[in-house]
């Protein structure tokens, strides 16, 4: 009897078994390279210490502060520009406006000599745009009076200087541009600056913010230490300059040829203008104790550096410039040890800081962003040097 055809499907496990290894060993070899990966994985980068971010925060602001400076010194330029641009584009239009009127004047000249039966060619000479090339002919000259030879004259002036002030305006104003885009780029560079320093003081914890606090504080006290050697020593320089000028005095007075000194300054009375000054600019800054410093600020609610120093010796009379830039130029240089009441005390090595010395080796000036107008140790920054503005 023959074999019966087998319905069987003996490959049918064959089939089914080997994808299954298949994906096993690709899981196994996945699981092997991001093993092999995680490995070589470069670490996190560790967390930055309380110092450093206090460092990186100081640097932060203090680039801001140079920032700001730039700032001030664009809006001082834009301003000014802009006050030069008005002044020509004014100056051009009174030019236009007179050269208008002798171009009628002249004109009635020529219609005179049309209704006179005058010769054509010169009334071309008086209403042509540019009379220049019928000047210089003698028997057009010839005819006419001195008056008409005045306002030729004249004419031409006025064109040419017409043309020289809008040459002007447009150059005055191609820099204003340029002021105005250097405005634009300091500001950005502040808020920029301002940004990335809150932020990292956004991300510290609680008790990061507790031991930064602390080493400002630490940084405080070391500040007022100094200060209060500075003003040992000053006192002491102060002491001698009274006693050297009290021998000076009782030895002129011996010799009938008394003077009378300043026991202060060791000189004859040249200080007490500078006193009075001082005395008004220091009233002006204590009573800003306690206003926020805002960059480009200059009163009367608010104040950066630069802009309460402007304020405080406007007071007492005198005019600073604005930035700290040009008021490190606009006085005396004086030594730290020489320092005076109302003196600039100037910080950083690009001068992008100044305070108003008050005495003891403190000062009264507008710190940074997020800080009040206080009172502080001139040794709470780096010393650049000092300016006696009057």
């Amino acid at each position: 009897m023959p074999a019966l055809a087998s319905h069987r499907k003996p490959r049918t496990r064959v089939r089914t078994t080997t994808p299954a290894v298949g994906l096993t060993t690709a899981a196994l070899a996945s699981v092997t390279l991001l093993s092999t990966q995680s490995a070589t994985a470069a670490p996190a980068e560790p967390r930055p210490s309380i110092e450093e971010v206090r460092k990186k925060v100081d640097a932060l602001y203090r680039q801001a502060g140079t920032a700001t400076q730039q700032y001030n010194r664009a809006k001082t330029a834009t301003a000014e520009q802009r006050s030069e641009v008005d002044a020509l584009l004014e100056a051009a239009a009174k030019r236009a406006d007179r050269l208008n009127e002798t171009r009628r004047e002249l004109g009635g000249y020529a219609a005179a000599q049309y209704r006179n039966g005058s010769i054509a060619p010169t009334a071309t000479f008086f209403l042509a745009d540019d009379p220049q090339s019928y000047f210089d002919q003698d028997q057009l000259m010839a005819r006419m009076t001195s008056r008409q030879q005045k306002a030729v004259a004249d004419f031409r002036t006025q064109q040419k200087e017409a043309a020289a002030k809008r040459v002007e305006a447009t150059k005055s104003l191609e820099t204003l541009t340029e002021s105005q885009a250097a405005l634009r780029t300091s500001k950005q560079q502040v808020q920029t600056k301002l940004t990335e320093a809150r932020s990292l003081l956004s991300e510290l914890t609680a008790e990061e913010k507790a031991r930064l606090a602390e080493l400002e504080r630490e940084k405080a006290a070391e500040a007022e230490r100094k200060a209060g050697e500075l003003a040992r020593q000053q006192a002491a320089a102060v002491k001698e300059r009274a006693g050297r000028a009290a021998r000076e005095e009782a030895a002129r007075e011996e010799a009938g040829t008394g003077t009378g000194t300043d026991a202060e300054t060791g000189g004859t009375g040249s200080g007490s203008g500078y006193a009075t000054k001082a005395g008004k600019v220091l009233a002006f800054a204590r009573a800003q104790i306690g206003k926020p410093y805002v960059w480009g600020a200059t009163g009367p609610s608010s104040y950066d550096c630069s802009g309460l120093t402007q304020a405080a010796w406007r007071e007492a009379g005198v005019d600073l410039p604005r930035t700290t830039w040009d008021q490190v130029e606009a006085g005396t240089r004086v030594a730290t040890a020489d320092l005076r009441p109302g003196d600039l005390v100037f910080f950083y090595d690009d001068i992008s800081h100044v305070g108003i010395y008050k005495g003891d080796g403190m000062m009264i000036h507008a710190p940074k962003p997020g800080a009040d107008v206080r009172e502080e140790s001139i040794y709470s920054m780096p010393v650049y040097g000092s300016v006696r503005p009057a």
